[in-house]
Parts: C-alpha cells; sequence; structure tokens
C-alpha cells in the first residue's frame, strides 16, 4: 500500500509517510451541535487555523451529543481497537478517549497509510459500537484532523496536549485519574 506524503483533502496539506508521527482527532457524528457549525463556517474566514482548531476543541470538551465514548464498554472498544494493532501497522505513542472524541498519536509503518488505519478504525468501532448500542446509524463524524509532530518539542507537547485533555475538559483533577488514557499507564 502506497503512502501519499504531501497531500491535500481539500483544505490544509497533510503529509503520510513511514516513520511519520501523526496526531490524531476524531469525533462522533452528533459532536457538534449544527448551529455551533454553521458559526465556526461563518467565522472560519477571519480566523486563522489555529484558533479555528482551539475553538472546535473547546465546543468538543463542552460534551455535545449523546457522547457515547463516556460508556466505559464502548472507551474500552475504542482503545483495545488502538492496542490491537499497535506495534504492527504503526506504534502507539500516546491516546485518550474523551466523552465525544478521541485523541490519538502514532508512528506510521511502511506500508500502512494514515487513511486506511484511520477508517479500518472508524469502520470496525462504528460497527461494534452501534451493535452494543443498540442502535444504528453513523457513529463517527466522516472526517477527521491529522497533524504530522515536527520536532521534539511538538513531540512532548502533543502528548501533553493528549494526556491533559480530560483535565481541561474538567472530567479529572488528575490525568493519570482518567481510565481511557495512556497517562494512566505512566
Amino acid at each position: 500500500m502506497e503512502h501519499k506524503n504531501w497531500h491535500s483533502r481539500g483544505y490544509l496539506p497533510h503529509f503520510d509517510a513511514p516513520g511519520l508521527i501523526q496526531g490524531i482527532t476524531y469525533r462522533l457524528s452528533d459532536s457538534l451541535p449544527a448551529e455551533i457549525i454553521e458559526l465556526l463556517q461563518s467565522e472560519a474566514k477571519t480566523m486563522a487555523d489555529a484558533e479555528k482548531r482551539s475553538r472546535i476543541e473547546t465546543y468538543l470538551n463542552a460534551g455535545y451529543g449523546a457522547c457515547y465514548l463516556r460508556q466505559p464498554p464502548i472507551a474500552k472498544l475504542v482503545e483495545d481497537t488502538w492496542l490491537h494493532f499497535d506495534g504492527n501497522r504503526y506504534n502507539l505513542i500516546a491516546w485518550v478517549v474523551m466523552p465525544n472524541h478521541v485523541h490519538v498519536m502514532i508512528e506510521i509503518i511502511e506500508g500502512h497509510p494514515l487513511g486506511r488505519i484511520i477508517h479500518s478504525w472508524k469502520s470496525f468501532t462504528a460497527s461494534e459500537a452501534n451493535r452494543l448500542l443498540r442502535r444504528t446509524g453513523q457513529f463517527w463524524f466522516n472526517d477527521y484532523f491529522d497533524r504530522y509532530i515536527r520536532d521534539e518539542k511538538h513531540y512532548y507537547n502533543a502528548i501533553h496536549y493528549i494526556h491533559e485533555n480530560p483535565v481541561v475538559a474538567r472530567l479529572v483533577e488528575r490525568a493519570e485519574d482518567w481510565p481511557f488514557s495512556s497517562a494512566r499507564l505512566l
């Protein structure tokens, strides 16, 4: 399977190559209400990308939607799915399962492009989560956010960001207290 190297999905450029470390965020399909999406779209022309990302993260941390990932069996399903191919398709570095979104950092392994990895995660977990929840319909939002890790400082900042997300969202006082995060293993 070929990696895409530098490419675009219609907006910011993305980079996919073996050995690359990527920070990835994806969310449940109902995690941002339509009125919030409309507001962000109307403001997008005047916002820098970093500001837009920050605003989206603030809304995600507010806990909109059904927050299916708050349920331990669903959160464990997502975490176990990442752990299943660790060392085979990618090297798992850090992760957190939040109530309505996830953050994960991986090192890509040759022959396993990022888009295929994420599609595999989302497809399997959506099917299984819908079965466990006795529901049908879209589980994950179609897209995802990825950012390649540029240097050592960015690497450690990204891990800190991932681990501290439950603290920032006021779900726990200490990162290691969140049950579905690599912070608990440190």
